[in-house]
Order: structure tokens, then sequence, then C-alpha cells
């Protein structure tokens, strides 16, 4: 019984104060890793989501976590604690882009690490991240010369559209095509495609195609970093 007593009260007295100096120090390095996260993002993402918006999670994500890591590493009783409060918690947020997702994860790493005073060791991960994602962008925009944008194709005639259809269409009038995203329900059909092609007249070629199949097929276009005309 004294065993047990001593547990419980090792428990609930075993704690380490934490440096207000430190603290500051770390959440203000977290935001500024968090926002430049979040530019990068916007910058050089491929999300047909507002990247502008959901940057903003970034950099709550990242912050909170940090404050979250750093009060429960002082704490045996509260660390515990953390871990029967996330099993009651349900996270149902609409992730549709993995790359969203992935982004998420990038935010908690920093985080973490910063909540865990691993300052060196996120810096400089951060940094080979950062250059590898553009990197990345850099040879994807040297590969294509080719004007690229997202263009969602809906339509409430099944029985006319299929999936496979339009791919056939996009492929003869473009260079490249990309599925990025399909939904399909009994009476609609939708799909979101990351195409290329050298003229924006094929974009009419495109639209004209599709209306032959149905004149109430729908088109929109997006690309946020704007089409050089």
């Amino acid at each position: 019984m004294n065993n047990i007593e001593g547990f419980e009260q090792f428990l609930t007295t075993q704690s380490a104060q934490i440096p207000i100096l430190n603290f500051v120090f770390n959440l203000v390095l977290t935001g500024v890793l968090a926002y430049i996260l979040g530019l990068i993002y916007i910058r050089y993402g491929n999300s047909i989501s507002n990247r502008t918006l959901f940057s903003k999670n970034i950099l709550l994500v990242a912050i909170t976590t940090m404050v979250i890591i750093t009060i429960v590493k002082s704490s045996l009783a509260l660390s515990l604690g953390l871990v029967g409060a996330l099993s009651i918690v349900r996270f149902r947020a609409a992730i549709k882009e993995p790359e969203e997702l992935a982004y998420l994860f990038m935010a908690i790493t920093i985080g973490l690490g910063l909540g865990a005073d691993q300052v060196t060791i996120i810096i400089v991960a951060f940094l080979i991240i950062a250059a590898a994602i553009m990197l990345r962008s850099i040879k994807n925009k040297n590969e294509i010369n080719s004007t690229s944008l997202f263009i969602t194709i809906g339509s409430n005639d099944t029985d006319s559209i299929q999936l496979q259809t339009i791919i056939e269409i996009l492929k003869l009038n473009s260079n490249g095509v990309r599925l990025k995203r399909y939904d399909e329900g009994k009476e609609f059909i939708e799909s979101v495609f990351h195409i290329s092609f050298d003229d924006i007249k094929n974009l009419t070629v495109i639209k004209l195609e599709l209306q032959k199949l149905d004149t109430a097929v729908e088109l929109n276009v997006l690309d946020q970093e704007g089409i050089v005309l």
C-alpha cells in the first residue's frame, strides 16, 4: 500500500519548471518556421483547394502542438492524462488532397521537435525539406513548358459521359493528363484533371467535344498562378 501511495505522490508532484525564456524562444521559432512553411505551400503546392486559406491552419497546428508538448513533457501525470484525452477525441476534417495532410504532418513535426527542445534537428530538417520542395518544383517547370491548369468536368447525364470518354478527349487535345479527383453518383459525375497544352485554344476544342456528348456539361477551369495570355 505504501508503494502505491508513494507512486501516486510521485505522479502528482513530479514536474519540471519550464524556463520562460526558452519557451518564448521556441514559440517564436515555431511560428516563424510554420509561417515559412505556409508560404512554401502557397507558392509550390499543387492542391486545387484554396491554398492561402489552408496555410493559416499550418501556423495554428504547429504552435498548438509545440505548447502541448512543452507542457506535457514537464509532468509525467500530464503525459498519462494526454493519452486518455486523445483517446476520446475524434478528428473528422475533410482532407481531400494528400498534399494537405503531408503539410499538416510537417507542421506537427515542427511543433513536436521544438516542444522537445530539438532546435538544431528541426532547423536542419526544415531546410532540407524546403530545399527539396523547391528543387522539385523547379524541375517540374523545366520539364513542362506548356500551359497547365486544373479542369473540373461535371455532368448529370451519366449515360452519355463516362470517365474513360472524358480522358480520351483530354488526351487528344493536351500534352498530359492527370486525374486528381473523381466523384460519381446515381445521377451525376464529376472529375477533376490537371492538364497541360501548348495552345489555349485547345481548351475550346475540349469544351466543344464534351458538349457533343452533353449540351449541359459543366466546365470549370482553375489555375491559381494565372494563365499568360
